[in-house]
């Protein structure tokens, strides 16, 4: 049992300080998968995410890979709310450039979700990301944002795992593409389709 799965046991016995752990673990990531969805007001998304999570606990059953799942199937959902309201339709480049405006040069303290933005790629990665489909992009996010399996991923999505493997397929062609790759990277984190 490795320590996710102690918070979320613990957490599920009522056990507030083990779900203050777990947002502290899985937090950035979370702000970050909906930061690259393109959804503006991410902190704020977040917080709507863990608290479902947290309301939701008592009834939540499995282990922390589980656990993780089910907290990205979550902010999967409130992302796409967010996204149909009429008045948060901006472009994802609106996101990347709020992004981009926290990292060099300035002097406010840097949050733990921008760190993870910038853990993703630099700018000009954000940019491609923006040229996907939301399906590639989503799926994409959470297989290296998230690190979630195809099999978590697909459960996630609501789509079958041949279908997350064809949308990761397309997108890292185009990402490919449109960065002037000659040659995938087998190592790479994006590389795997496993």
């Amino acid at each position: 049992m490795d320590e996710l799965d102690q918070l979320v046991a613990a957490a599920r016995s009522g056990g507030g300080w083990a779900f203050g752990r777990l947002w502290e673990q899985l937090a950035p990531s979370v702000a970050a998968y909906l930061r690259g969805r393109g959804v503006r007001d991410a902190d704020d998304v977040t917080s709507e995410v863990f608290l479902a999570a947290f309301r939701g606990i008592g009834r939540f059953q499995g282990d922390g890979v589980a656990f993780r799942s089910w907290l990205f199937t979550i902010a999967h959902h409130k992302g796409v709310d967010v996204r149909r309201r009429p008045a948060s339709r901006e472009v994802l480049v609106d996101a990347v450039a709020a992004a981009s405006s926290h990292g060099v040069g300035t002097d406010r303290a840097r949050s733990a979700e921008d760190v993870a933005m910038e853990q993703i790629a630099g700018d000009r990665a954000l940019r491609q990301l923006a040229r996907l489909t939301d399906d590639q992009r989503a799926v994409l996010l959470l297989r290296v944002v998230a690190d979630l399996s195809l099999a978590e991923t697909a459960e996630v999505l609501g789509k079958p795992v041949g279908a997350v493997k064809a949308l990761q397929h397309r997108a890292l062609a185009r990402l490919r593409a449109d960065l002037g790759a000659v040659s995938p990277d087998p190592g790479g984190a994006m590389g795997r389709v496993t």
